[in-house]
């Protein structure tokens, strides 16, 4: 049984990569960056965690692609609160230094429309995370 207030958070996601290296790389990174913090490590596989929530990747061991195509059915991204729009940027711009890449750059960082301040980022496996920002008023506000 749960304790109050639990049911329905995510007690984990597990991603399975084609590469755990570069994944290691770009999404351990990032997720670091948020302040996961490294919680195991084994062959083949690394997680992080952040309160009692944990990421894993794990390198898939039946590849069909060596590359996520996020329009197929199953994943398509993860999105992070973020709190404040300096924080998105600053995450943003560390993040293209560790594989990622700016998705929808002509509407950044509002490309999910006016009331909604974040950072599509991808990274060189297809994998997207979605960076949003805690305080997203309207650019006119």
């Amino acid at each position: 049984m749960s304790a109050p207030g639990t049911t329905g958070t995510l007690h984990h996601v597990e991603l399975w990569v084609p590469d755990l290296g570069r994944a290691a790389a770009s999404i351990g990174h990032l997720l670091e960056s948020m302040g996961y913090t490294p919680h195991q490590r084994w062959t083949g596989g690394r997680s992080w965690l952040l309160g009692s929530t944990y990421l894993v990747v794990e390198e898939s061991p039946a590849l069909t692609s060596d590359r996520h195509d996020r329009r197929r059915p199953g994943l398509n991204h993860l999105a992070f609160h973020v709190e404040g729009r300096d924080r998105v940027d600053a995450l943003t711009a560390e993040a293209t230094r560790h594989g990622w890449h700016l998705m929808f750059a002509d509407r950044h960082p509002y490309a999910g429309g006016e009331q909604h301040y974040a950072a599509y980022l991808e990274n060189d496996d297809g994998f997207e995370v979605e960076l949003v920002a805690t305080d997203a008023p309207s650019p006119s506000a």
